[in-house]
Parts: structure tokens; C-alpha cells; sequence
């Protein structure tokens, strides 16, 4: 089936970019590096954005030159076998459980300051958000681009007026002062949690056949959203380590101090819209995995279908309700943000390494230097997360055994007939 020409222009695709990246974490990540590595912390995002940029070049190049709905599946299968795409593909999969459940949680810390709520309130308030996303995915991506691109300019707004203001009413600290309070042995756990903030890159390479021009506008769009959500994060670092703060949402307490007020209502409103466009580009993003997948008979056939909108919607409603299993799984089970984080980290290393290897084969020899950087930089994430990798570990070892089993059984059902041979003596 044909798909037809995208629609987001690049500083849609920016602002797609952007709020995925700044998503749950935007308001709150930042505080909880500090609890783990003090001033340390803005050193931790510094060194993550820098990371993190050649990550995104190659992941923006293999995606404007073989634009395909499965994103780092395709291209892993593309250069090692169909095995090894599709164990990254459904590695990417199995993420909804421990992903989903986290932004949401994240999520809602934002909107606890805006409308309290406990118990069995807040399980379905994020079950209704749920129901919300399916809701805008119905007629395409294209639709909330347009959206998550002023909510991209509001946070920057806001982190741009609190930084100016800080230096008008708080005593600026110099970066030696910073330098000599850090304790750089938790800078790397710090980062490794901070990672977080930077999944949604691959997310976009799902998304390249809606753009009009991959070729032309997908890289400068993944570069330029990279980069400020990048000084973003340092930004809110920065006024969180020189403006104190004692509520268990910092990033309130110092938008009522240098602003007067208001700090839980544009904060907690903020915040929510980040988390909510995050988990939807997600939801896009793998609804379109589910359908390539099903296209290819690795899922069922009853996936392989797009409404007129060009949306997987059955792909779409499966990968929602899914959603909505494993946060309910979590609300009954109590487990907590961190591990969930950790857990989803762990197995968004595997993919990004996976793709790096792949861009290895499929790029020109001139990105070598970028995905060796990448590598390390994988490498030391998956140091920092320990024995937080474990859950990473078990999905391919789950995965790799049953795709070889599933081939064989295939070429059981369907041998490949014996070529006849014309003897003429």
C-alpha cells in the first residue's frame, strides 16, 4: 500500500523534535541529577548533550537516506539480516511496558500541583489521557506538530525569562565555584539517569516518510531540536543549583520566586503538555512499527491496515491498550520512577548501539569518527546503569532465540523446491 505525501515542514519536524526530547523530563530531570551529583549535575547534561549530538546526525542520516516506518529496525536489518532488525524492532516493542509507565508517572507529578489527586483519581486521569492521545493520532501526527511546535517555543520562553531574571535577583555563581562543589565520581550516574531526557531521537526516524522532504529537512529538523533541548536542560540545571528551593517540584518554587507566583499553574500546565507530546510521538512511532511489522508477517496481518489519514489505527489502538495494561500493572504493583527509568535506558542503549554498528555498513566511511563517539558514548551509559541492563539483556535473550526458531519453522512450512536438472545424456 502506498503512503502519501507527508506534511510536517522542518521546524514542525524542530518542534516534534524538541518537545519528544524535553517531553517528561523538561520541569523535573534536571532536579533529580542534582539529588544524585549536586553541582555536578550541569556538568552530567553539558557532557550528554555534547554525546548525544553525533548520536543524532547519525541516526537524522540514515533516516533521510532509507526513510522507512520501522526506523532502527529497518536499518539494522538492512546492514546484519532480517533476525537482527526485527530483534531490535521488537526489543523497541517491549519497551512500552517499562517506558510508558514512566512518562506517565512523570507526567503527573506535573498535574498533581494543578489538581491533587490520590488513588484510584489518579489511575484513571491517566487512563483518560490514554484515551486523549488515540483521539489526536486518529487523523495523523501532522496534526498535533503544529501544537507541540508553540509548546516548544513556550518552554523556551519561560526558561529564557527565569535565566534572565535570576541574574537580575539571585547572586550568579561562577563556573569555578560550580567546578570546585562537584563531585565528579556521581556526574556519570547522573548522566545515566539524565539519558532519559534524549530518547525520542530514534523516535523521529520513525516518522520520516511525514515529512515532506526527508532528504532536505529531517537532519537540520533532528540537529536544531537536539541542540536546544540540550541548552535547555543545562538552562534548568543552572537556576535550579543558584535559586533554593524546598518543594518536591523545584522548578515551581523558583518560578514563584523570580516570577511572583503562578509558578504551579504554568509549570504543572507546561510540564503535563510536554509529557503528554512525548508519549504521543511515541505512540506514532510505534503504531507505524507495528504496522511495517505486520506488512513483513513478523506480527499478525490483522495490522496491516491505514485509515485515510494514512494512521495504523489498529496498530495505534493495540499499542494504547498496552499503555494502558502497564500502567495499570504499575499503579498496583508500586514500582518506582527511577528502576523504571533505569529499565527503559538500558534497553535504548541496545538500539542505539545496534544502529550505530548498522550505520557503520550503510553510511560513508566519512561518519566513522561520529559512530565510534557514539559507541563510547553507549558504552559508558550502559556502565553508568549497572545491573539496570539486566531487563535489556533478558529481551534478547528471549528475542534471539525465538526469531531463529520462528525462520526455521517458516522455511519448514515453505521449503525451497529442488531446482529440476536436464540430463541430456
Amino acid at each position: 500500500m502506498s503512503q502519501s505525501p507527508g506534511t510536517i515542514s522542518r521546524w514542525q519536524g524542530a518542534g516534534l523534535m524538541a518537545t519528544t526530547l524535553l517531553g517528561t523530563g523538561v520541569f523535573i530531570l534536571p532536579q533529580m541529577t542534582i539529588a544524585i551529583a549536586d553541582t555536578g549535575a550541569i556538568f552530567a547534561w553539558a557532557l550528554l548533550t555534547l554525546a548525544i549530538i553525533p548520536i543524532t546526525l547519525v541516526f537524522a542520516r540514515l533516516a533521510s537516506h532509507f526513510p522507512h516506518a520501522a526506523g532502527p529496525a529497518y536499518f539494522v536489518e538492512k546492514a546484519f539480516g532480517n533476525i537482527a532488525g526485527r530483534c531490535i524492532g521488537l526489543s523497541f516493542l517491549l519497551l512500552i511496558p517499562m517506558g510508558s509507565a514512566a512518562a506517565i508517572l512523570i507526567t503527573f507529578k506535573f498535574l498533581y500541583v494543578l489538581v491533587p489527586l490520590a488513588g484510584i483519581q489518579e489511575l484513571l486521569a491517566q487512563l483518560a489521557m490514554i484515551a486523549f492521545l488515540l483521539i489526536i493520532n486518529i487523523k495523523g501526527i501532522q496534526v498535533s506538530a503544529k501544537l507541540q511546535f508553540f509548546l516548544t517555543v513556550s518552554i523556551l520562553a519561560i526558561v529564557v525569562a527565569l535565566l534572565v531574571l535570576a541574574g537580575f535577583k539571585s547572586e550568579p555563581q561562577k563556573l569555578s565555584v560550580i567546578l570546585e562543589r562537584a563531585e565528579f565520581d556521581t556526574v556519570l550516574s547522573a548522566a545515566g539517569v539524565a539519558f532519559w531526557s534524549f530518547l525520542g531521537v530514534e523516535a523521529m526516524t520513525h516518522l520520516a516518510n511525514d515529512f515532506r522532504n526527508p532528504k532536505k529537512d529531517l537532519v537540520p529538523a533532528m540537529m536544531i531540536g537536539t541542540i536546544l533541548v540540550g541548552l535547555i536542560y543545562v538552562a534548568c540545571t543552572y537556576l535550579l543549583i543558584i535559586t533554593p528551593f524546598e518543594s518536591t517540584l523545584a522548578m515551581v518554587d523558583v518560578f514563584d520566586q523570580l516570577l511572583g507566583g503562578y509558578g504551579a499553574q504554568v509549570i504543572g500546565i507546561l510540564g503535563a503538555a510536554s509529557g503528554l507530546a512525548v508519549v504521543n510521538v511515541y505512540s506514532a512511532g510505534i503504531s507505524r512499527l507495528i504496522w511495517s511489522f505486520s506488512k513483513e508477517q513478523v506480527l499478525p496481518k490483522y495490522f496491516d491496515q491505514l485509515n485515510e489519514h494514512q494512521v495504523p489505527v489498529r496498530a495505534l489502538v493495540a499499542n494504547l491498550l498496552t499503555m494502558a495494561l502497564a500502567i495499570t500493572f504499575t499503579y498496583f504493583s508500586g514500582q518506582e520512577l527511577e528502576q523504571l527509568i533505569s529499565w527503559t535506558n538500558g534497553v535504548f542503549v541496545v538500539i542505539y548501539s545496534a544502529t550505530m554498528f548498522a550505520a557503520a555498513k550503510l553510511l560513508s566511511k566519512k561518519y566513522l569518527p561520529l559512530i565510534v563517539c557514539s559507541l563510547t558514548f553507549c558504552l559508558a551509559v550502559a556502565i553508568s546503569l549497572g545491573s539496570s541492563m539486566t531487563y535489556a539483556f533478558i529481551i534478547l535473550l528471549v528475542l534471539i532465540p525465538s526469531l531463529l526458531w520462528q525462520r526455521s519453522h517458516l522455511a519448514q512450512q515453505n521449503p525451497t523446491p529442488t531446482p529440476t536438472v536436464n540430463n541430456k545424456n
